[in-house]
């Protein structure tokens, strides 16, 4: 009995520090040095199971497990198990990772203020992607785990850092909570008038990742209304109604039921690669933006936000080339990403909510995935 006690008592102890309960990964395959920073392996868990690995390479989310309406959990995000295959990437570039100084495309990598013309790495050509080449997904970010289910990420982008001007100091929180919310709070301050547009872009699949398609997923967006892009993936300024088009998913619907029609956006996008405006109901609080539930495992996924926009995106450019844990490889439309943000190109679109930060304000961006089974 008291060999049981202290079993119970060691385990107890160990997820209080951050240890796997779950996981598959080997810490060391994450400890290496870049540009003179440590980079390393973290842990969050709850008291329900819920478990999510964190590398400070990116701040990118590495694992999430997730139980089934059996109780049997799984790994329901898309990554590699070594922090070298993130650093020296082929393929899919930003699995699981903290996104900025902006999230989503900038036309042709430029955007003027107050009269001055900034020029941002081309890497998605002929735009500039998830802030450039040398992005928040590819530094080493500074983190303190304060408890079991708190990690604090910090990162100084200097002036003028990938073409954007000012001094930006980013904290940035992940905190797992007991109610099963892996909520993501953004903070950032500037010294210099500037755009910032951080997101989150982890690669989900409900059945697990590597475990076939997410066609069967079952999605619903709180938007009457997406961002309409041309064949470079732009927007054009309009704001367009989702009625008796395969954008809307209002009501539930399987991700897979419309995503072949033949409808100009689609084919743009090859398929759903989109900023829908989200419905809502105050300017910074906390809402609804998606759902997503997973019928034969029970999994299910709230996305909650302060931010007006969420881009959904199913996965289309994968083709299964890309080898991820467990030998996995990951196939086509096989994973989506649901990341909370302002709309693309807003530095170039003035009726566009402003994504313009100035010295002495802070900039706040929460997002919640918030896991259940149904």
């Amino acid at each position: 009995m008291k060999h049981i006690l202290f079993l119970i008592l060691l385990f107890m102890m160990n997820m209080q520090d951050g240890q796997a309960r779950h996981s598959q990964l080997n810490k060391a395959d994450f400890q290496t040095t870049v540009n003179g920073k440590q980079t390393d392996l973290y842990y969050l868990s709850n008291k329900n199971g819920i478990e999510i690995a964190v590398t400070n390479f990116g701040a990118r989310v590495v694992e999430i497990w997730a139980p089934d309406k059996k109780g049997e959990f799984v790994d329901i995000v898309l990554g590699h198990d070594n922090v070298e295959a993130y650093i020296h990437f082929k393929g899919e570039r930003f699995l699981g990772a903290t996104i900025g100084r902006y999230g989503n495309r900038i036309a042709a990598g430029k955007f003027t203020m107050d009269g001055k013309n900034y020029q941002l790495p081309i890497n998605d050509k002929p735009n500039s992607l998830h802030g450039g080449t040398m992005g928040f997904d590819m530094v080493v970010w500074d983190t303190e785990q304060t408890d079991a289910q708190t990690l604090i990420f910090t990162y100084l982008s200097k002036d003028g850092e990938e073409g954007y001007p000012g001094n930006l100091e980013v904290k940035m929180t992940y905190r797992l909570t007991d109610d099963n919310e892996f909520i993501i709070t953004h903070q950032a301050t500037t010294d210099k008038k500037t755009v910032i547009n951080l997101t989150h872009h982890s690669f989900f699949n409900l059945h697990g990742a590597g475990n076939g398609t997410i066609n069967d997923h079952e999605l619903m967006l709180c938007a009457d209304k997406y961002t309409p892009v041309n064949n470079v993936l732009i927007p054009t300024g309009e704001l367009a109604s989702v009625d008796n088009t395969p954008m809307d998913f209002r009501k539930a619907t399987p991700i897979g039921a419309r995503v072949d029609n033949d409808f100009e956006q689609l084919a743009y996008g090859h398929g759903y690669d989109h900023n829908w405006v989200l419905k809502r109901k105050t300017d910074k609080e906390l809402e609804l933006a998606a759902t997503v539930y997973e019928p034969v495992s029970g999994r299910y996924m709230e996305v909650w936000t302060t931010e007006p926009g969420i881009q959904f995106y199913g996965g289309n450019f994968f083709d299964g080339s890309m080898v991820g844990k467990n030998g996995k490889h990951y196939n086509h439309r096989a994973s989506l990403a649901l990341e909370t943000q302002h709309f693309p190109d807003s530095p170039n679109q003035p009726s566009f909510p402003s994504t313009v930060l100035m010295p002495g304000e802070q900039y706040n961006h929460v997002c919640v995935y918030k896991l259940g089974v149904k």
